[in-house]
């Protein structure tokens, strides 16, 4: 709902409106609905300048966009100025990513070249029976000759779990609205301020007894990662996004002793953790949006390392998974990485190792981190001297002699912290207290880049 509104001057057309809105919370925000009218809410030139204009306030005047929109696109019956008037929208967005955040509640329709803005913006709830695509199910047909419906081709399931547009669902536009007000509590109102810090009576040295219990010592083990975050953050406070979308990885936004912290974390109940294209540009996208905002970065790793396939290799494994690799190393905010118990491979490096930059790494006295598991590497290593050994008992005995030998020279985590790769191995029970006081610490980090345009990234 919107506590209260105060429209803007010359922000109005048919089906087009701003206004400066307060939010929950009792900040300013600048708002502006899409909707209605003869076409549906179509964009216009009268209708972009409303929604540019709009986004261009709250960036002049660093307070958050919130928009709702339901738009059959650009309006035929303006012809090409229509298309233009989106795409000056586009612009407007584009100048404010990073500046303030922006977020959009889809409660209709959003089709056609304005559906390309949920991908601009920092986050997009959708209702139960809004549908966004790009190319409608008409002409999918003809081109394809494959029949779908609006739903089957860009309902708020297909967004939820497939494409990853939409960062939350909600029933209806109230749901959304109020799914939006709950994310922007935890960002600050532009990029030059912190994220608000909210009181809490969760005590900052309260041991993490079920984060500990959680973790099954066998690294093969599944167990739901968001049982450890809960009992490591304030209580309460995790607010998952994205999460139908690559659920073999968990982003959440949530609160450490009050603070916001952003949350990537592996999820060994799915695909045993592994990292795969689409968990690599959730993170990745996650890592940037909590980086343009000031919030400091928890990784907690898990994983098996990246998943095998052709497939994947072919859609582009590589280019995907340096995303991810591009995200944490160009983040400056406060970062910090606790491997659970696997942290094997290139997918290891990838969530945020110290090789990555980032400023404090943990691990429990569980954990393994290594090029690979023991069982792998023996056979890597030993695979022709076992082969020979005719004696089946004899030959496992000796496989798990050379397994053991490997854990204790390679995978356990004091011999990374020999190394230098890990700053300190904590006692699973006080990680919520070790990760509070490293946080309050590292609150101060600046840094100091080459000037630059900016950089190549991998998309």
């Amino acid at each position: 709902m919107i506590p209260g509104s105060t429209p803007l001057a010359g922000h109005r057309s048919s089906t087009a409106t701003a206004r400066i809105v307060d939010a929950p919370d009792g900040r300013p925000v600048s708002f502006f609905r899409l909707e209605g009218g003869k076409h549906v809410g179509a964009i216009g030139p009268a209708e972009g300048q409303v929604l540019e204009r709009a986004v261009r306030h709250a960036v002049d005047f660093g307070i958050p966009v919130v928009g709702v929109i339901a738009s059959s696109g650009a309006d035929i019956a303006e012809g090409i100025p229509s298309l233009h008037a989106w795409g000056r929208v586009a612009k407007a967005l584009v100048d404010a990513s990073g500046v303030v955040p922006t977020l959009l509640a889809v409660v209709g329709p959003c089709v056609s070249g304005p559906a390309l803005l949920l991908g601009v913006v920092d986050v997009v709830a959708l209702t139960a029976d809004a549908f966004a695509y790009v190319t409608g199910p008409d002409t999918v047909r003809s081109f394809t000759g494959v029949a779908v419906d609006h739903s089957e081709l860009g309902g708020a399931g297909i967004h939820e779990r497939r494409s990853g547009v939409a960062t939350l669902v909600a029933h209806d536009e109230e749901g959304a609205l109020d799914a939006l007000w709950a994310v922007l509590e935890y960002l600050p109102s532009h990029h030059l301020d912190d994220p608000p810090r909210w009181l809490s009576d969760d005590p900052v040295d309260r041991s993490c007894d079920r984060a500990a219990a959680v973790v099954p010592a066998r690294a093969t083990a599944s167990y739901d990662v968001r049982d450890v975050i809960d009992d490591v953050v304030d209580e309460h406070s995790r607010l998952e996004l994205r999460a139908g979308f690559a659920p073999n990885l968990v982003t959440a936004l949530a609160r450490l002793d009050g603070r916001t912290v952003g949350i990537v974390a592996n999820q060994p109940i799915q695909r045993a953790g592994t990292l795969d294209i689409e968990a690599s540009e959730k993170a990745a996208r996650f890592v940037n949006f909590c980086d343009c905002f000031n919030v400091p970065i928890l990784t907690l790793v898990d994983t098996p390392g990246f998943e095998p396939g052709k497939d994947l290799e072919w859609r582009g494994m590589i280019r995907h998974g340096a995303e991810l690799v591009y995200a944490y190393g160009d983040a400056t905010v406060p970062r910090l990485c606790l491997v659970l118990r696997k942290a094997y491979g290139g997918a290891y490096i990838v969530m945020d190792s110290k090789g990555l930059g980032n400023d404090w790494c943990g691990a429990w006295p569980t954990a393994e981190i290594a090029v690979m598991g023991a069982p792998g590497a023996v056979q890597i290593l030993f695979g022709r001297s076992l082969r020979a050994i005719e004696d089946d008992d004899a030959r496992l005995t000796e496989q798990r002699a050379l397994e053991a030998e490997y854990e204790a020279r390679f995978t356990n985590p004091y011999v990374a912290a020999e190394r230098g790769y890990v700053d300190d191995v904590i006692s699973a029970t006080d990680t919520r207290r070790v990760l509070a006081t490293t946080l309050e610490r590292l609150l101060t980090k600046r840094e100091v880049r080459p000037a630059r345009k900016h950089g190549n990234s991998p998309l």
